[in-house]
C-alpha cells in the first residue's frame, strides 16, 4: 500500500496492517552504477526502532527517490517512525513528500532481501540484530546506511569486519552516521590542532594526564523535531541497545581517530586497550513510565532491577592508546537534563605549543564554545598573531573571529549559520554518503578505520566486564 502523506492516529494503524507488494527492482545495488541522477537512490528502511532512521529524511534530496520501502514488524516502534516521517511531510516550512510503502509481515526481513525494492539500506534500531541486518544485507547486493553502532559485542565483532569484506567484493558501500564530525566545533577544533605554527604536534600524554581526553553526556528525556522523545523499552536493555561504551562512545572513539589522524589509515595494532569501567544510571519507576509510557519494567530488565529501581548500565569510560597517544573517552547517560541545556560535550587536544578545548557548560550557557590555551612560556604576540591567521583569515569556516579571555586564552567566536543543530547533522551525512555512492567508493581510509573504532569500542566493553 502506498500513501502520500502519512499521518498519526488511524492512517498509522491503517499503515501497519498494510503490506506493500510489487515486482523485484530490476536495478539492484550489486549491479547499479550511480551517476547523481535524480531520484536514482532508493531508500530502504529496514525495522526502524531508533528515532535516528526518521531523521534521515527530515529533508528530501534530489538524488533519492521520494518512495521509500519500509519492512519491519508491526508495533509501536513502527508507528513512531511513521509518525516521525507524517510530521516532516505535513510541517508548514519546508515539507517533505514521502511515500512510504509499508510492509509488516513476520517475514519482513526476508522480504526485504527477496524483493529489493530500493538499493540503500537505511539501518537504526535494535543494535543486537543490527550487525545481522548488515551481513545478509550487504551479502545481497545491497548499500547500507547504518546507524551507530554497527556491533555491540566482543563476540560479534568478526561478524563485522566480514561484512566489509562482502561489500567489497559485492561493490556497496557499507558506512555508518558520524553526526559529530559534522558539529562546527568539533570541526574547527580539528583543524586548529592541524596548524603547526599554533598547536605543536599531539603530545603523547601518560594514564594520568591523557592528550586526548573526550567527555559527553546524554538524557533519556529530551525532546525531537519539537515532541517529547518515547523510547522503546527495549531501549534500556543493553543487550540489545548496548552499553554507553560500545553506543554513544562510538561517536567519540570516531572524533578521537577522525580528529587526531585525518587521513591516516589505522590498524588494530595502533589501540592497547589500558583500562575500562562501566558503571549505571539509577532510574525511578516514574522516570521510566515518563520516557518509555510503560506502566512497569519489563520482564528481561528484572536482573537489572534493585529495589524497584533500575541500574541502567549506560556508562562507560575507556584509557587506550592510539598509536602511541593516550586517549580517554567516557560516555555517560543521566535522566533529564537541567533547565534550558540538552546534551552536553567535552574535548581537549593537548599539543606541544597549545591546547585546543570544548566545553558546553553553564559558564558557555550550554552551547558548544571552543578555547584555544597557550602553553605557558609561550611568545604571545607571536602566537596570537598566528592564530589570527589561522582563524580570521585561512580558516575554511570564514567568519570566525577570536575574542581574548586571558593572557593565554582565545575564544573561538562562531557565525550562527554554521550552528545548525543535532538533527541536522542527520542531512549532512547523507548528503556525503550520497556522494560516496556517486563516486562508488569510499576514501581509503574509512573502511579500515570504521573497524578500527569498532574494534576499540568492543574491546573496551570486553575490559570493562571482566
Amino acid at each position: 500500500m502506498t500513501t502520500k502523506t502519512i499521518q498519526m492516529g488511524l492512517v498509522i494503524l491503517a499503515l501497519l496492517s498494510s503490506c506493500g507488494n510489487g515486482k523485484k527492482n530490476i536495478q539492484q545495488a550489486g549491479s547499479m552504477a550511480f551517476t547523481g541522477a535524480k531520484g536514482e537512490v532508493r531508500l530502504i528502511t529496514l525495522d526502524p526502532g531508533h528515532f535516528h532512521a526518521a531523521l534521515v529524511q527530515k529533508k528530501m534530496y534530489e538524488q533519492v527517490n521520494p518512495e521509500v520501502r519500509v519492512y519491519a514488524p508491526e508495533g509501536s516502534d513502527l508507528a513512531q517512525h511513521l509518525g516521525r516521517i507524517g510530521g516532516y511531510n505535513t510541517r508548514k516550512e519546508n515539507p517533505t513528500a514521502w511515500n512510504e510503502v509499508i510492509y509488516t509481515g513476520p517475514d519482513y526481513f526476508q522480504k526485504m532481501l527477496n524483493e529489493q525494492h530500493g538499493n540503500v539500506v537505511v539501518l537504526s534500531g535494535n543494535n543486537r540484530i543490527k550487525t545481522e541486518y548488515i551481513k545478509k544485507s550487504v551479502e545481497a547486493g545491497l548499500n547500507v546506511l547504518a546507524d551507530k553502532p554497527m556491533v555491540i559485542t566482543p563476540e560479534n565483532f568478526p561478524l563485522l569486519e566480514e561484512s566489509f569484506k562482502i561489500a567489497a567484493g559485492k561493490g556497496v558501500i557499507l558506512y555508518d552516521i558520524m553526526t559529530e564530525r559534522h558539529e562546527i566545533t568539533s570541526m574547527v577544533q580539528k583543524e586548529i590542532s592541524q596548524v603547526p605554527e599554533i598547536f605543536g604536534t599531539l603530545l603523547p600524554g601518560s594514564q594520568e594526564h591523557p592528550a586526548v581526553e573526550i567527555f559527553s553526556v546524554h538524557f533519556f528525556y529530551k525532546s525531537v523535531s519539537g515532541s517529547a522523545l518515547v523510547r522503546p523499552g527495549w531501549f534500556f536493555d543493553v543487550d540489545q541497545q548496548g552499553e554507553g561504551m560500545v553506543d554513544v562512545a562510538t561517536h567519540l572513539v570516531d572524533l578521537v581517530q577522525w580528529g587526531c589522524f585525518p587521513g591516516v589509515i589505522l590498524q588494530k595494532s595502533d589501540i592497547e586497550m589500558l583500562q575500562a569501567r562501566h558503571y549505571p544510571t539509577v532510574m525511578t519507576l516514574d522516570e521510566f513510565k515518563a520516557v518509555t509510557k510503560l506502566e512497569s519494567f519489563p520482564d528481561n530488565l528484572s536482573k537489572f532491577v534493585k529495589d524497584g529501581k533500575l541500574d541502567e548500565y549506560a556508562n562507560g569510560e575507556m584509557l587506550y592508546k592510539i598509536k602511541g597517544i593516550h586517549a580517554k573517552v567516557t560516555a555517560e547517560w543521566q535522566y533529564k537534563a537541567p533547565e534550558g541545556s540538552g546534551d552536553t560535550h567535552y574535548s581537549i587536544l593537548r599539543g606541544s605549543k597549545a591546547s585546543v578545548e570544548i566545553k558546553q557548560g553553564e559558564a558557555e550557557k550550554y552551547l558548544p564554545t571552543l578555547y584555544v590555551h597557550a602553553n605557558p612560556g609561550t611568545k604571545v604576540p607571536e602566537f596570537s598573531a598566528a592564530l589570527e591567521n589561522a582563524v580570521m583569515k585561512n580558516s575554511s569556516h570564514p567568519g570566525l573571529t577570536l575574542e581574548k579571555v586571558d593572557e593565554l586564552t582565545w575564544k573561538v567566536n562562531i557565525p550562527a549559520v554554521y550552528k545548525v543543530g543535532h538533527e541536522a547533522h542527520f542531512s549532512q551525512v547523507t548528503e556525503q554518503y550520497l556522494e560516496y555512492l556517486k563516486a562508488g567508493k569510499l576514501p581509503e581510509w574509512e573502511v579500515p578505520n570504521m573497524i578500527v573504532k569498532y574494534y576499540t569500542t568492543t574491546e573496551a566493553l570486553k575490559l570493562a566486564r571482566k
